[in-house]
Formats: structure tokens, C-alpha cells, sequence
């Protein structure tokens, strides 16, 4: 009988998986909604670990809800088709004809994608929009910027069937508006909504950043209300980290346990965040 060489890295991982446990335990049942974008959307082995992730997420009992962007994506789209975009503080200017653009890419091009990623993992996945069964209804966000919506209300019935399911929802950012008007939804605010709405356990913002970082440059590990409000009037939270932590505090007042932004482009970052002592990023709780 041959003995079995006990591989170091074999020892490792299991030493690892025990010392998940209590994480597992803790996350058992919990709603986390992920907003994806960034690098983890950039390349097909990026999409393939994000997806593996998540289906694992499943497999332990938690409940993820996948909320992705697709700016670059809709850039190359309209390139194509030689329409011209302009932008107003950062957000695309959206007309009828951009707007049929940005439907098609995010419903059709990338939420398949993510889809397809996610149920080649193993996972169970459905793709859907802020349209469908009116989860997502808005106003506009401002007359300037055409079909650029503001969610004023979310359903998450819909959700929570698929959760008791055990499929994990994908979802584009557009809403319906009263009138019937499809807007678009920048990713971040729809995540926010949603968590709130569904009173997650965890809202996870992926970034292209680790964190956010105080005057001197070090991330900080864990923040409250108070001291991101006295970051932003002090300049230490500046640029594109300012609407970042806003949503993070809109879904904290709308109910969400935590919010952690956190760097889309480290190796299985949600899991890191989830079942590891030390996280991935800046968690930003209620206070």
C-alpha cells in the first residue's frame, strides 16, 4: 500500500477552510449585494474567478445579488455606431438613441455574460433588469441629463423568490419611470438601492481601488458615518471616492447592516472580505 505524501500546499488550504468556519457560520443565509464593474469585468479569467466566487457565496448559504455597470462596453457600442456621447459632471448625457445603446449592451450583451460566467461555475444564475416586475421605479435625475434616472422605489419581492430558490439574481441598472420611460441607472446608486431595500447584510462596491484612504495615503480597515462626512469637508475623500461613500451611506440609512468598498482587482476579493479575519477593504458602518 503506497503512503499518501502529505503536499504542504494540501495542509494549507485545509488549514484555511477550518479557519472559515466561524465566517461561514456567520454569513449563513445573509444577503450580500455585489456591485461588479471594473477590472473584474476587463478579462475572461477576471469574470470567470468573480463567478466562481460567487457560486461558491451560493453553495455556503449566502444569498448574492450581482449588480454590474458596463460603461466601457457601452463607450465601444456607441463608438461604433458613431454616436457621440456627452457628459455632465462625470455622467453620460442619455437620449432615445443612447438609450437604445445602453439597453441593448447592458440587458443583452454584458448580464448574459455574467450569467453564462456564474452557470459555468456551477452556480444558478437569471439575468434581469430594474424593468422587470417593477423592481426598480425612478424619476429623472436631472431634466439635463435626458434619461438618467434616480430610483424612488424598489420591490425586492422578486429577489427574495429567487433567493428562496436558490438562484442568484444578475441585474442590469435600468429602471422603469411612471410614465413607462426606460432610464438608466448609474451602477452604483442601483446597488445601493437594492441593498438597502433587501436590508443586506453586506453591500460590496468593487472598485480599482483598495480602499479608502485617510491624508496620509493608508487605507483605513473600518469607518463610520461621522468620519467619512469629516473626510469629504476636510478634502480627504475626494473625486470619485465622494459618490462612492455616498452610496454606501444612502443604503446604510435605507436600511443595510455594511458597506465595504473594496479592490475588484485582488484574487477572489469577496471572499476574502466574507470569510477572512482581516477583510479587503474599508467597511463603513452606521454611526
Amino acid at each position: 500500500m503506497r503512503k499518501q505524501d502529505m503536499n504542504r500546499d494540501w495542509i494549507a488550504t485545509a488549514q484555511t477552510l477550518s479557519q472559515a468556519l466561524p465566517f461561514l457560520q456567520r454569513y449563513a443565509d445573509a444577503t450580500v449585494v455585489i456591485k461588479l464593474g471594473g477590472h473584474a469585468m476587463g478579462s475572461d479569467a477576471a469574470m470567470n474567478e468573480f463567478a466562481r466566487d460567487v457560486a461558491l457565496m451560493r453553495q455556503v448559504g449566502v444569498h448574492p445579488v450581482v449588480v454590474h455597470g458596463g460603461g466601457p462596453m457601452i463607450n465601444d457600442m456607441l463608438a461604433r455606431l458613431n454616436i457621440k456621447s456627452e457628459f455632465i459632471n462625470g455622467k453620460r448625457v442619455t437620449d432615445a438613441a443612447t438609450m437604445q445603446v445602453v439597453e441593448m449592451v447592458l440587458s443583452g450583451l454584458v448580464n448574459s455574460r455574467i450569467v453564462q460566467a456564474i452557470s459555468e461555475q456551477g452556480g444558478r444564475a437569471v439575468g434581469l433588469s430594474g424593468k422587470d416586475s417593477g423592481l426598480i421605479i425612478c424619476e429623472p435625475e436631472d431634466p439635463a441629463l435626458g434619461l438618467v434616472g434616480k430610483p424612488v422605489k424598489i420591490d425586492p419581492r422578486l429577489l427574495r423568490d429567487f433567493a428562496d430558490k436558490g438562484i442568484i439574481p444578475v441585474i442590469a441598472p435600468l429602471g422603469m419611470g411612471m410614465n413607462g420611460e426606460t432610464f438608466n441607472i448609474n451602477g452604483d446608486t442601483a446597488a445601493g438601492a437594492i441593498a438597502a431595500a433587501l436590508g443586506a447584510d453586506r453591500l460590496l462596491l468593487l472598485t480599482d481601488v483598495d480602499g479608502v484612504r485617510n491624508a496620509k495615503g493608508e487605507v483605513l480597515t473600518e469607518l463610520s458615518a461621522t468620519q467619512i462626512d469629516d473626510m469629504i469637508a476636510d478634502g480627504s475623500i475626494a473625486g470619485g471616492m465622494i459618490p462612492k461613500t455616498q452610496t454606501a451611506l444612502d443604503a446604510l440609512a435605507g436600511g443595510a447592516r455594511a458597506a465595504v468598498i473594496l479592490d475588484g482587482r485582488a484574487p477572489n476579493a469577496c471572499l476574502l472580505e466574507l470569510f477572512t479575519e482581516h477583510g479587503a477593504g474599508s467597511i463603513i458602518r452606521r454611526g
